[in-house]
């Protein structure tokens, strides 16, 4: 019976011996690290998700009414829900709350109240035993502004010129109406604002620094002058006529006020000319809140930033973004494949060449704030400093590329992310049979001519792959960005309709840079949470597509070029 039992504890050993020997147990770790890991990431970008498009849901607006444990006056307060907690006894005594002696747990709840202007912040902390009534008013309002934040309320009367109208229809499409006519308005004055006479002060700027250069290089002669002057005062001439039309424009936007009554019986008067949209969501159908809930997600894409980022859209991140990109994948792709061929195609196998590709290799691995530093003393400082002593005198003391910028933060990231597509080219190089290439120059071929015609084209989907997965790691990156380029509000847009359309020289706004910006600078922490996992997810797209983007490319070339493969 013993030996019976030996023998069985000794197959079962072996088995187990072979088992662990053929590799079955590190398939399944391998297996269920994945697993595990994927579903964190999912799980990750779907609470994001969620973060981020419920934001844009017009939530309810609730009426409180708020009864004082002190002293017991009632007052109403208006808003919307943002975010509860709950506490026991304990935890709120010692935080100094005072609490009925019936109470052993209580929530509370955190209420967007806005009327900035009025309450002084736009949120607002009460407990469910302070809160004596609550109801959710179908003519309860909420008026989005271009500054001041939100404001909750009930619009009772429409002033035009101070006077006070009646209505064609319902008050409420009236106020609709006027908000439409006083955001056209605004759109006319923002296009000759920006547009018109941003493109006359750009040419104002442009003369002043071609009659500096002119002197610079003692070639100010009087009828140079004389055209200067008469350029000049063409440009001031249409500045003014301009000037004129804007004057007029601002005192159409400014003729209707608003009167609103607050949830506390405060009436105040808000022009049109500041209100952005207004929405009553208490009276919506699911279909109305459906169709804002599409127009908020579109306004938060295409507008520009507000309230020190924390309202408003995120259009000049992605514009600069992608711009970056684009610029930065036009520097890194050259260079990375020229020095992925060399390596592979010309150069001597040797110790060198091999020093040369661990170099590369630890390139990849280097912090990216180094780059950056690298990028400010190298790039900007040395190389900006020096192109502006050269090409751009007239304009000292203020630097032109002597100072970071779009370019600059393109060739920064280009610098960094060369070694993944020097590293992805060769992978690819290598790939290609021996066979094709000695084909090709048997058959009459040069080499540069096999390398052109067979060999690069071979190897694209590998070329294309390590652009994509570069282009991927520089949209995230965000560090040597703040040292290169990067703001926290860009003035213009790098392109422009002004000469030269692309002005590299310009600092931009970036996403990454957005999301840190918002989340940890913000003075507003809690309107700013939604708009970092908008900002986020958003980001999240974006090299979503990258990504997706690189595998169709690369699935595209594989099958074009698969018969030469085999």
């Amino acid at each position: 019976m013993v030996h019976y039992s030996t023998t069985v504890t000794e197959t079962r050993t072996s088995k187990f011996v072979s088992w662990v020997k053929d590799g079955s147990p590190w398939i399944w770790f391998n297996a269920g690290a994945v697993a595990i890991s994927s579903v964190m990431v999912i799980g990750l970008l779907t609470f994001i998700g969620y973060k981020a498009l419920t934001h844009f849901w017009p939530k309810t607006i609730y009426e409180y009414e708020i009864k004082s444990i002190e002293d017991g006056t009632v007052r109403v307060i208006a808003g919307e829900v943002w975010d509860t907690e709950r506490f026991d006894r304990k935890y709120l005594m010692e935080a100094g709350v005072t609490i009925p002696a019936d109470i052993e747990e209580a929530q509370r709840t955190l209420i967007k109240v806005g009327n900035r202007e009025l309450t002084g912040l736009d949120f607002t902390w009460k407990y469910d035993f302070e809160v004596v009534g609550v109801s959710n008013p179908a003519e309860l309002a909420r008026l989005e502004r271009r500054e001041w934040g939100n404001f909750y309320g009930y619009p009772i009367a429409i002033k035009e010129e101070g006077k006070l109208v009646s209505p064609r229809e319902s008050l409420w499409q009236e106020v609709l109406g006027r908000i439409e006519r006083a955001n056209a308005l605004h759109k006319d004055i923002r296009a000759i604002e920006e547009k018109k006479i941003g493109a006359i002060n750009y040419k104002l700027e442009r003369l002043r620094l071609r009659e500096k250069r002119l002197r610079l290089d003692n070639e100010l002669t009087q009828s140079a002058m004389a055209e200067l002057a008469n350029q000049r005062v063409v440009l001031e001439q249409s500045y003014e006529v301009l000037q004129t039309e804007l004057l007029s424009l601002r005192n159409d936007v400014r003729r209707d006020v608003l009167v609103v009554r607050t949830a506390g019986g405060h009436e105040s008067t808000i022009s049109f000319e500041y209100i952005i949209s207004a929405v009553q969501p208490n009276s919506m159908s699911i279909w109305e809140k459906v169709k804002t809930y599409m127009v908020s997600i579109s306004d938060f894409i295409v507008a520009e930033p507000r309230e020190a980022n924390t309202e408003g859209g995120v259009f000049p991140a992605i514009f600069g973004t992608v711009l970056m990109v684009i610029i930065m994948s036009i520097i890194v792709t050259p260079f990375g494949v020229i020095a992925a061929i060399y390596l592979r195609e010309y150069a001597s196998q040797g110790w060198f060449t091999r020093t040369i590709r661990i170099g590369v290799n630890n390139l990849a691995g280097v912090p990216s704030i180094v780059y950056g530093v690298f990028g400010l003393g190298f790039f900007v400082y040395f190389l900006g400093g020096n192109i502006d002593d050269l090409f751009y005198p007239e304009a000292a003391p203020a630097p032109v590329f002597g100072t970071p910028g779009l370019l600059w933060a393109s060739v920064t990231l280009a610098l960094l992310t060369v070694p993944v597509v020097i590293v992805a080219t060769e992978e690819g190089l290598s790939r290609i049979p021996r066979s094709v290439k000695e084909g090709s120059l048997a058959l009459g071929a040069t080499k540069f001519e096999t390398l052109y015609r067979v060999i690069i084209p071979m190897a694209s989907p590998a070329m294309m792959t390590g652009l994509i997965l570069a282009v991927a790691r520089a949209a995230g990156e965000v560090a040597p960005l703040m040292l290169v380029g990067v703001v926290k509000l860009a003035p213009s847009l790098p392109l422009d309709a002004n000469m030269p359309f692309l002005h590299l020289e310009r600092k931009f706004m970036h996403l990454g840079f957005h999301i840190y910006d918002v989340g940890f600078q913000s003075p507003n922490v809690e309107a700013a949470r939604p708009l970092v996992y908008a900002t986020a997810f958003l980001l999240v797209l974006v090299i979503g597509a990258l990504n997706l983007a690189a595998v169709n490319i690369r699935n595209r070339l594989r099958e074009k070029y698969k018969s030469l493969e085999t």
